[in-house]
């Protein structure tokens, strides 16, 4: 093979052999730590695109290392068939972290929300008493959950969706924040409604103030599970450990991942109550790589990051600080963008934000407002 030293080196060869489900930036990542990323030339980056999230802690956070390289040499894989020591741990670190009795490890968040649809159709069946197959789940328009057949079912996005059916049954879309659409939807057929606290792939979407709390006194009154996915907005990223905490709002089922793996390896879980969760009995669901003993202690290295606060704490400190009102004092070296390096943003002119600087621009894409206008013309997707 001819040696590689270019990015489009790298991009000509990942094209010719890798399936094009993607369209990335041209920027080929060798090295990362914090909030910065090296190109194979040299150059050097500020990430602010995080993983999609999965980069809470930023790339290569000691603990999250030292913790994957400490179970490296011990044990990786085991199967479901034996215990580990690490599960039992994590489960227990997690539980604690989001105020629930259990925990169903998988991998990826598609991964968990297909487990939390099986948990809610389940739990419709035997507990609430819900004719067999009659099952509905209540969606929100604009969502986005995964790519599995069973998500693109309920989604809206042509690019995920088309031509991939027949697609699976079972669910019934409303606008997302319309409390009165989601009230009008539920029947006694219906067994929950999945809502993420905060949208973000077309768009930042935050729901109306009252919305979250409103829903679940609705889901309670109506004997229907919440189910919040947490994947993208949780995990310490708006202040609070889970987003739905923002407004003091307790879900009946969470759905976690990214930022759960420690951007090191892929680590996703349902959370909820034993009431709730104890619908799933042994050979009722399942995975592989589920709880293995490296992605268990990956996963408590991130609960115990977040048990002690400190980044929940940064978070708000960030939204209050960029909250306010801001007035640039004299001169040039006083502006800033927003990015994490630089603080509270102000108007598009450049500054002191290396991102910003036009003879730089090409160095810092990655600092660029994610706009939907800029998705459709090659900006990189979950």
């Amino acid at each position: 093979m001819t040696q590689l030293s270019t990015n489009q080196d790298f991009i000509d060869l990942e094209n010719r052999v890798a399936a094009h489900n993607y369209s990335p930036l041209p920027v080929v990542v060798e090295h990362a730590e914090g909030i910065w990323v090296t190109d194979v030339e040299g150059r050097r980056y500020l990430d602010a695109l995080s993983g999609y999230s999965a980069l809470n802690f930023g790339h290569r956070h000691p603990a999250l290392v030292q913790a994957a390289k400490d179970q490296l040499d011990r044990s990786t894989l085991t199967s479901r068939a034996f215990h580990n020591d690490q599960l039992g741990p994590f489960c227990a670190a997690l539980s604690e972290l989001v105020g629930k009795d259990m925990i169903l490890p998988m991998n990826t968040g598609a991964e968990a929300v297909e487990t939390a649809l099986k948990i809610a159709r389940k739990w419709g069946y035997l507990v609430k008493g819900v004719e067999a197959d009659m099952a509905e789940i209540i969606v929100m328009d604009g969502n986005f959950h995964g790519r599995t057949t069973t998500i693109i079912s309920f989604s809206d996005d042509p690019e995920a969706r088309d031509h991939y059916g027949p697609y699976t049954q079972g669910f019934v879309s409303v606008p997302y924040g319309d409390l009165a659409a989601v009230e009008a939807a539920i029947h006694d057929n219906t067994v929950a409604v999945l809502v993420e606290p905060i949208q973000g792939e077309q768009g930042v979407k935050i729901p109306k103030e009252g919305f979250l709390p409103g829903l679940r006194e609705l889901c309670t009154d109506r004997n229907v599970l919440m189910v919040a996915d947490e994947i993208q907005a949780g995990l310490g990223r708006v202040g609070t450990t889970l987003a739905c905490q923002y407004e003091g709002v307790e879900a009946d089922v969470y759905t976690l991942g990214k930022a759960l793996g420690g951007g090191i390896v892929p680590v996703s879980a349902v959370a909820a109550d034993a009431d709730v969760m104890g619908v799933i009995t042994p050979g009722t669901h399942g995975s592989t790589f589920g709880g293995n003993p490296l992605a268990a202690a990956v996963g408590k290295a991130v609960c115990d990051l977040l048990a002690s606060g400190g980044h929940q704490e940064n978070a708000r400190a960030w939204r209050a600080s960029s909250a306010r009102p801001w007035r640039p004092s004299s001169g040039r070296a006083s502006r800033r963008c927003g990015c994490a390096a630089c603080g509270p943003a102000s108007t598009s002119t450049p500054g002191c934000c290396p991102a910003r600087r036009p003879a730089r621009r090409s160095r810092s894409r990655a600092c660029w407002p994610r706009t939907r206008t800029a998705r459709r013309s090659g900006w990189p997707r979950r």
